[in-house]
């Protein structure tokens, strides 16, 4: 079989996986509804109460679901390439802490101006926690691009999650000083959570995704000469620096929305890449992004499943589902990977 078969056979596996796991999770909860009356609902023929439950309730968190596992596993693999570091993704490197940071200040600051902020900040929850969150994701993803170039792999790991747990105490006291409205509205967002997203956030999580991706497929092909080194960058005409420049805002335009809208969302990005690349059975980072945003969609959608089964007794969270699987993951990647172990 042939390299080009296999993605294509990879990519739409995993097509099928995503659009049949949708599916049974439009289905499935405490109220089943048959797959047949969910399509009806989904072509505009379905009764009124099977529309309000699929429609109004689950389609909007399962479309969640995809749009933020396809852009968390396409920012994973930009990172990855980027740090050319297997373990690189927003939640190891500190960006997701520098998200939660930046909204963490926004709704704090909004509560020293006055009640015109405060307002302010329950009309655009959705707009100025976006903004937040790409404000601190980027300053944090331009602090570890300039560390990684002076630390190792190994090292740069240990940074990034030292940072995020230094983050994770100051944004204790910064929230300590908001007042009730700023912190019901971070302790709303900092569970991460694919349900609180409506029909009317969708576009602009959508938009800034699509940006982020378009840019990434535009700069593919450099950045996957970047992985074999500057020097073989710059022997093909690659502006590095500019590239570096470019590829940092569309893991941002990818990661920040995610994390302004859902959450802290962890592992999606760390581990997805791994198994794109088992798929696709290349490093190159054009056709890992479809294969990496189907795989992140998937896994998005099964945790998700998870979490809203019918149990009788809801504790399970997200991250506590992705862990399971993530944490094995991430375990053998540091004992097995030969990246990892040359490098420190």
């Amino acid at each position: 079989m042939t390299a080009a078969n296999r993605m294509l056979m990879g990519g739409a596996a995993l097509a099928l996986a995503v659009a049949a796991t949708a599916l049974f999770a439009l289905s499935w909860g405490m109220i089943s509804i048959p797959a047949a009356q969910v399509i009806a609902v989904l072509v505009g023929q379905g009764q009124a109460a099977d529309a309000q439950i699929v429609g109004e309730l689950r389609l909007p968190r399962i479309v969640t679901a995809i749009v933020a596992g396809a852009a968390l596993g396409m920012g994973g693999v930009l990172m990855q390439a980027l740090f050319r570091n297997p373990m690189a993704d927003a939640w190891s490197l500190g960006l997701t802490a520098g998200g939660q940071l930046g909204v963490a200040l926004l709704v704090t600051a909004a509560a020293f101006s006055g009640p015109a902020a405060i307002e302010f900040l329950r009309a655009f929850e959705g707009v100025s926690i976006t903004v937040g969150a790409m404000i601190g994701i980027g300053l944090f993803a331009l602090a570890m691009a300039s560390l990684a170039r002076r630390i190792g792999t190994v090292t740069l790991l240990v940074v990034g999650l030292m940072l995020g747990f230094t983050v994770q105490g100051i944004v204790s006291v910064v929230i300590h000083f908001a007042n009730r409205v700023g912190g019901r509205v971070f302790s709303g967002w900092s569970d991460g959570s694919f349900a609180g997203v409506t029909s009317a956030d969708l576009p602009m999580l959508m938009l800034p995704i699509a940006a982020g991706a378009i840019l990434a497929l535009i700069n593919a092909k450099p950045l996957t000469a970047l992985l074999l080194g500057e020097t073989y960058a710059k022997s093909l005409g690659t502006d590095v620096p500019r590239l570096r420049r470019l590829t940092l805002a569309a893991v941002v335009l990818l990661v920040a929305p995610v994390t302004a809208y859902c959450g802290p969302v962890t592992f999606i990005g760390l581990i997805v890449p791994h198994f794109a690349r088992a798929i696709a059975g290349t490093a190159r980072i054009l056709p890992l992004m479809p294969i990496a945003a189907l795989a992140g969609a998937l896994l998005a959608l099964l945790a998700d499943l998870v979490v809203h089964a019918p149990w009788e007794q809801h504790f399970l969270h997200l991250n506590a589902v992705l862990a399971l699987v993530g944490a094995p993951v991430v375990i053998a990647l540091l004992i097995f990977s030969r990246t990892m172990r040359g490098q420190g």
